[in-house]
């Protein structure tokens, strides 16, 4: 790579608001992220797969389910596609290979990605966001009506998708325990079920797994999870290429920009949990009420949660952006920790696989559901603290300077 023609030049001016809700969803996500690096991948949704030892566990998996699990992963597809969208306008105005630069960049994000997945953690996000924006890239044209119309087809799709396995899951239970219902039911049904519950025998396997070394861990994502990103693809791209499309539509209407009067942002946020934090409610406790059972887990957590989520997301955003309007010192650090949230994302992956895998202090399995809450509140101070004092010096944050150059084929100017 050649070093960029425009070393001395400044990047374009950030929206505030955008970075600000960015820092916001990248520390959100960790709360439920740390479920993924602490415990078995069943307890991500089942709490009682694996990090259950009392009523604050189950208050933990509570609160998460309500109003985090999701939440932040939509509000960070949101921001994505407003920043996809931005990127590419600016371009544009710039006279350069939109188009082109688009499409490099997602390219590399799902180089990065991939390599995240396989040799880091396998909670990654970034090998489904890379191709679903690719297909968001598509859409940059149309209005914002358009796109929220778009975008409600997608997630009524996605609807339909897990409404499909929710009745494979019941049939599938239904015949392994109705009387006659034989082996081959039976055998069906475990392997079913076999994500989102853990015997004992499995459970040991997984603690020697994420206990033992580094190549062990590599090994069983390249042969057993090997094709796991591109399932993600098939499952999840539905939604995630819908908030993607809320996001620019959000962008292009000046939600996400903080142009809309403080009233009417109110009015959203109050109107969005009015609906759906009953509507998680009511889901969470039928979940409880019907013992984590397998079919009904899958039923409320993936399909019927589909409809109540983007309610909240939205007006998740609007709160963020009516509490965060006169800024301040803290305001600054999240907006800071937003604009480095590749690099948060990224480095939050790695500090927390040597926490908890073998190769590192080996903590997997060690703590509770509810104690991983004494993890994340310290990762939280870290991505504050570091996020500003280093953007004070540098245009990007480390992994944001490098997914730019190798996206323009330059290196780009780094300090300030």
């Amino acid at each position: 790579m050649s070093s960029a023609p425009s070393a001395g030049a400044e990047p374009p001016p950030r929206i505030a608001t955008l970075d600000i809700v960015r820092g916001v969803a990248v520390m959100g996500i960790l709360a439920m992220n740390i479920v993924g690096f602490a415990l078995p991948e069943q307890a991500y949704v089942n709490p009682m797969a694996a990090g259950h030892r009392g009523p604050a566990d189950i208050a933990s998996w509570l609160f998460s389910f309500v109003f985090i699990d999701g939440k932040m992963r939509g509000l960070f597809s949101f921001l994505f596609g407003a920043s996809l969208l931005l990127v590419i306008q600016r371009a544009e105005s710039k006279g350069e290979p939109a188009a082109r630069i688009h499409f490099r960049r997602m390219a590399w994000l799902l180089a990065f990605g991939l390599a995240h997945f396989y040799f880091i953690w396998s909670g990654d996000i970034l090998s489904l966001y890379a191709p679903v924006g690719m297909i968001a890239g598509l859409f940059i044209d149309r209005s914002p009506k358009a796109l929220v119309r778009s975008a409600f087809v997608l997630i009524l799709v996605q609807f339909l998708v897990f409404g499909y396995l929710a009745g494979a899951f019941y049939s599938a239970s239904a015949a392994a325990a109705a009387p006659g219902g034989g082996a081959e039911a039976a055998a069906r049904w475990t392997e079913m079920k076999s994500d989102f519950v853990v015997p004992p025998d499995a459970l040991a396997r997984s603690l020697a797994l994420y206990r033992g070394g580094y190549s062990g861990i590599v090994q069983h994502r390249l042969g057993e999870a090997l094709l796991d990103p591109f399932v993600n693809l098939i499952f999840f791209g539905w939604e995630t290429l819908a908030y993607m499309l809320l996001g620019m539509a959000g962008l292009k209407s000046g939600f996400l920009t903080g142009a809309w009067p403080r009233a009417r942002y109110a009015r959203a946020a109050l109107l969005g949990y009015a609906v759906s934090a009953p509507a998680y409610a009511l889901l969470a406790w039928a979940i409880v009420r019907d013992g984590f059972r397998v079919p009904t887990l899958f039923a409320l957590e993936f399909a019927a949660s589909v409809l109540a989520r983007p309610p909240m997301i939205v007006a998740l955003a609007a709160l963020i952006v009516l509490l965060t309007a006169r800024g301040g010192a803290l305001v600054e650090r999240i907006a800071a920790a937003g604009r480095a949230a590749f690099t948060n994302y990224l480095g939050t992956s790695l500090v927390m696989t040597i926490l908890f895998y073998g190769y590192g202090f080996g903590l997997f399995g060690a703590l509770s559901r509810a104690q991983l809450w004494l993890v994340v509140l310290p990762a939280w101070a870290a991505m504050l603290l570091w996020s500003k004092p280093w953007l004070d010096r540098y245009r990007y944050g480390p992994f944001e300077w490098l997914w730019r150059s190798l996206a323009r084929g330059a290196l780009q100017p780094m300090r300030r």
